[in-house]
């Protein structure tokens, strides 16, 4: 049994691993298992996971049976648009999908954000898997973009929104 509960810095460790095990297998049969590993060590450096656990504003949630990290979840109000929060990321470990592991980060991470009218999420385009749970939370694609996770990826993404409250 999983349950949710905000990171912390003692969780860097088991979510980079957690990262590197999911991102190796959602994106590799996209990008490539060369791209892929320049993600990880792009975004999910020990400083890069410690800087955004620490972060004012934002919300990062763990799913933990005491032994193991089976999902996370980040999001944080946006800079640009008001009263948007932004899910930067919610992933779960390939052998705890289907455990309702992300339904229940989702439901956490929904509650986080009081001041907040809508959720966006950037999606990768070919990842049917996240754009159907997505769609199944109520998010409906508004546009697309070629910067999925920053300026000037090159990733493309489809992106989508939620009416929140």
């Amino acid at each position: 049994m999983f349950f949710v509960r905000t990171a912390s810095e003692r969780d860097v460790d088991a979510l980079r691993g957690l990262l590197a095990e999911t991102f190796h297998a959602t994106y590799d049969g996209f990008y490539g298992p060369e791209k892929v590993q320049q993600l990880i060590d792009a975004w999910h450096s020990l400083p890069a996971l410690k800087a955004r656990v620490e972060k004012k504003g934002g919300e990062f949630l763990v799913a933990d049976d005491g032994r193991r990290l089976g999902g996370m979840a980040y999001a944080a109000m946006s800079k640009t648009m008001t009263k948007t929060a932004m899910l930067h990321q919610l992933y779960v470990r390939p052998s705890c999908q289907r455990m309702g592991i992300g339904r229940d980060l989702f439901a956490e991470l929904e509650t986080c954000f009081p001041d907040a009218e809508i959720m966006r999420l950037e999606v990768e385009p070919r990842n049917a898997a996240a754009i159907a749970f997505y769609e199944a939370h109520g998010f409906v694609e508004v546009d697309r973009t070629t910067s999925c996770g920053g300026p000037d990826s090159g990733l493309p993404a489809i992106i989508m929104e939620k009416p929140l409250g």
